[in-house]
């Protein structure tokens, strides 16, 4: 059964999200809310999670999947970011953006795009997700919780927890997020290149 942590939308209990960042480095696959809307997310090298994660969405090799970063400096370890794509990059986040972009060493193989060898990134602007990641210390690898053939992911926390009681270890409550996945934007070509529209506004990038 999966452990049901009920966190502060403001002001996330510290003790509750260094149990959480302990169970995720112990190799636990979580479900936890971002700005945008819940997703499931674990240890960048938990190649058990990520088995996981594609099973519970039917994923196939080519879906992109997402690291989760804390800031800048953490999401420039894992992605190859010149000066015109650090400028948009910067101006977005904190935000309910995905950006696609060529991986460094640092990130798995089997995370890549097969052909592209591309990730997605993104900085949530979600006080509960920012203060796993300060404890943690590292990004989380992430997908949007929505499972197959349902059109919208699920908000609440409860439901998660009824439904996915089994295949996840934790379940992090803070109240309602949306429904709407991250705007998704590929920079990995030169010019933005608009994937997903999503919570995000994408003026910036038309």
């Amino acid at each position: 059964m999966a452990k049901y942590y009920d966190v502060h939308p403001e002001n996330p209990q510290q003790r509750t999200i260094s149990n959480v960042a302990d169970m995720i480095r112990s190799g636990a696959l979580i479900a936890y809310p971002t700005d945008s809307c819940f997703a499931l997310g674990c240890r960048l090298g938990n190649r058990d999670g990520i088995g996981r994660i594609r099973s519970i969405r039917n994923l196939d090799e080519r879906h992109h999947f997402t690291l989760v970063c804390q800031n800048f400096a953490q999401l420039g370890q894992f992605v190859h970011v010149d000066k015109d794509v650090f400028r948009v990059i910067k101006a977005a986040t904190p935000g309910s953006y995905t950006f696609i972009l060529p991986a460094t060493k640092e990130v798995p193989r089997q995370l890549l795009h097969p052909k592209k060898k591309t990730v997605g990134v993104r900085i949530p602007d979600h006080a509960t997700t920012q203060a796993l990641l300060a404890d943690l210390g590292e990004p989380l690898l992430s997908s949007t919780l929505l499972l197959p053939d349902e059109d919208e992911p699920m908000t609440q926390g409860w439901e998660i927890k009824e439904r996915l009681d089994h295949v996840v270890d934790a379940v992090v409550d803070s109240g309602d997020c949306g429904t709407e996945p991250t705007t998704v934007i590929d920079l990995s070509g030169g010019e933005p290149e608009i994937v997903r529209r999503g919570a995000g506004d994408t003026a910036r990038f038309e």
